[in-house]
């Protein structure tokens, strides 16, 4: 149930009998990502870090493998394709390589797992770690059976002579050597269309412990002498404490209240009894005007740091739309709350287990607020019960820690329910306004996009439009914000191909035709196309009553793919039901195509929710839906009765990643279909 506590000095001590590979690159920070105003106080970025990052494989004396990098995992089974790509490379068994993941410890820094970057960031550096470690063991068995390195091959975890039927296994060569090695960018690595192991579709790696709860999350870690702490929480948003009177609390055997300015807190040996020391607490607020929830889109409009430019002039042989679309809050509702267990191994010395995206940062957070050098700290990641972008920030662990140097023992930190809801950032609303002029044959002359508040993920439109002018507005939300799954991309992909299927109406064309007008990607219309096809795409064919299609084209992270749904709209009641979903995804070569149809799968079924059901309901500093009973996510019953995932594996391409971008495309899809159903226009999500 618990990690033995290994510094970085005693990993290469413990290790020193094997092979280490290190890669030496220049790392820079993620453009891509949408930062999480999450921390009281943002850090300045890091330096860059070293070129040396670290050893990102080990061969040990019995030739199993370990495998280190910096992502965490979060469900998205990047253990096992990354556990592919060095079996592939390094011609090993799966079942002798183990990946360390999410340690600052022991594994390379890391920017954090988000932004769909852990396939294209892993894969290049672990196929030349792992092919640089092939080589070398060649070099060595060469030199050890003093043959010509051209006879051997490397196959199951062993070097094979075959004149000699004589083999080495991978520790027998690295046995008593103390190897560093550079790794070289001439290393062959195989190309994707010989993979024998990556590309394939292999069981989940210790899929066993998952499905029988054996599996250890944050939430079920422990530590000798562990106890149990709960935080004060303000009675709403902006509010500050003002007066506390703790002896009720203080009375309770057992329990403890910690109290460091604004930070109040209890530990204890329980849960119970930590929350029945909180719930004792006599605690007073100050508190400042918030926002009711039906002012939100007037007031993002009118807090935007900068406005649009007036539309260009209209031509009046041009057909022109105009229109504006709003995205809610919405909640990240992960199974697993945040949570944290912190241990204080000495007076400026503390170990973290923590629920987190991003071990690094948290890392950081941690030694600065706790005035701490950098080193004296280090984070690790059980596996991650979900996040969907909504762990990244370092409160929990910050509250653990602070309630375990008073304590003088290990304290673990689960958030409730409520509190998931309540104090942890939600997806940004937004205002998004956008204006087209097209011809009569689809033709988009003219397109505007300004988006206020959600963001600028994948704001520029995948078409090759004459003329483009996007814009991302910040303004000042009444709501803690930070990423969600696909950031911005799923409002942005939202209102731009919602405003497309109007555009085609209003021009009387098919959606799909217009579409392929404005696409000049080859990749694109391939995946257009191919959904199209699967789904029977027949725009002018008659429809049964009250049933819809519609499609949407979405490109984001690399990733081209189409989405085509059919809904049927209830006549008297107006409840929409998703009967068919087709979804085609590329994402450049396959490593494992079932984890890959699983993530398509469920990005589809949780863009249900957001097109559907869900939204953050707050008024003057209180959520209004703090719980799964009150807070509405896709339950099986709302599974289209066929969703067709259709994989378009290129081979001669890097991978590229597919956590987040299938979501952009089911929210418009489904609104589209909504109009072929009922000829009305639903421009705000949920479709309610």
């Amino acid at each position: 149930m618990s990690r033995p506590i290994t510094t970085r000095r005693t990993f290469l001590r413990r290790f020193s009998g094997g092979l280490a590979v290190l890669w030496f690159v220049e790392t820079t920070p993620d453009s891509s990502a949408q930062p999480a105003p999450a921390a009281p106080r943002r850090a300045a970025p890091p330096p860059p870090p070293p070129r040396e990052l670290a050893a990102w494989l080990h061969i040990a004396d019995d030739s199993s493998i370990t495998v280190y990098t910096g992502k965490v995992e979060i469900g998205q089974n990047a253990r096992t394709s990354l556990t592919q790509i060095v079996a592939e490379e390094l011609r090993a068994p799966l079942a002798s390589i183990t990946l360390v993941m999410g340690d600052t410890s022991l594994t390379p820094f890391d920017r954090g797992t988000s932004g769909s970057r852990t396939t294209p960031d892993m894969v290049p550096i672990l196929h030349r770690a792992a092919a640089t470690a092939r080589e070398s063991l060649l070099d060595l068995a060469a030199k050890k059976l003093s043959v010509d390195r051209a006879t051997l091959t490397a196959r199951d975890g062993r070097i094979h002579h075959s004149a000699t039927q004589r083999s080495l296994g991978y520790g027998e060569l690295t046995r008593g050597e103390k190897l560093v090695l550079d790794i070289a960018d001439t290393t062959p690595i195989k190309p994707a269309t010989t993979w024998t192991v990556a590309g394939t579709s292999v069981p989940k790696i210790g899929a066993r412990a998952f499905v029988t709860g054996r599996h250890i999350y944050t939430t079920d870690f422990t530590r000798p002498g562990l106890l149990h702490g709960r935080v004060l929480r303000p009675a709403s948003f902006g509010a500050t404490l003002d007066t506390l009177d703790t002896s009720a609390a203080d009375a309770l055997p057992g329990a403890t209240v910690v109290r460091e300015g604004e930070f109040v807190g209890a530990f204890a040996a329980t849960e119970h009894l930590a929350a029945q020391a909180i719930a004792a607490l006599r605690a007073t607020w100050k508190t400042t005007p918030q926002l009711a929830e039906r002012d939100l889109y007037t007031h993002l409009r009118a807090t935007a740091r900068t406005r649009p430019p007036a539309p260009p002039a209209s031509d009046p042989a041009l057909t022109h739309l105009a229109h504006t679309y709003t995205i809610p809050y919405l909640a990240h509702a992960p199974l697993e709350p945040h949570a944290a267990v912190a241990e204080w191994t000495a007076p400026d010395r503390l170990t973290a287990w923590v629920s987190t995206q991003h071990p690094f940062s948290v890392r950081d957070a941690l030694a600065r607020t706790l005035e701490l050098p950098p080193p004296h700290v280090r984070v690790l990641v059980p596996d991650v019960g979900s996040g969907f972008g909504g762990k990244h920030s370092a409160e929990t662990a910050l509250e653990a820690a602070r309630l375990a140097r008073v304590a003088q023992k290990p304290v673990k930190v689960v958030c409730t329910r409520e509190e998931e809801f309540t104090w942890f950032y939600s997806r940004p609303a937004g205002v998004i306004d956008i204006s087209s002029s097209a011809r009569a044959d689809g033709t988009v002359v003219n397109w505007t996009h300004d988006n206020i508040n959600s963001g600028a993920s994948a704001i520029r439109a995948p078409y090759e439009f004459a003329a483009q002018r996007t814009a991302f507005h910040a303004a000042t939300s009444p709501l803690r914000q930070g990423p969600y799954r696909g950031l911005a991309a799923t409002a942005n992909a939202f209102a731009r191909e919602t405003h497309l299927d109007e555009l085609a109406r209003a021009l009387r064309l098919d959606p799909l035709a217009l579409r392929r007008q404005n696409l000049r990607e080859p990749r694109a219309l391939a995946a257009l196309d191919t959904a199209a096809r699967a789904f029977g795409w027949n725009f002018t064919a008659p429809r049964r009553p009250d049933t819809g299609i519609g499609l949407s084209f979405h490109s984001d992270k690399g990733a081209f793919m189409g989405t085509f749904a059919e809904v049927s709209v209830a006549p008297v009641t107006g409840r929409i039901t998703v009967t068919r979903v087709v979804q085609s995804f590329d994402c450049g070569a396959n490593i494992n195509p079932a984890h890959l149809r699983s993530q398509v799968e469920g990005c589809i079924i949780q863009g249900l929710g957001a097109a559907l059901f869900e939204s953050v309901h707050f008024d003057h500093g209180r959520i209004q839906n703090p719980s799964f009973s009150t807070y509405r996510v896709p339950r099986f019953s709302d599974t289209p009765r066929s969703l067709e995932v259709i994989l378009i594996d290129h081979k001669e391409l890097p991978p590229s990643g597919a956590g987040e971008s299938p979501l952009g495309g089911i929210a418009p899809a489904i609104g589209n279909a909504i109009f072929d159903a009922t000829a009305r226009r639903l421009r705000t999500l949920p479709f309610t």
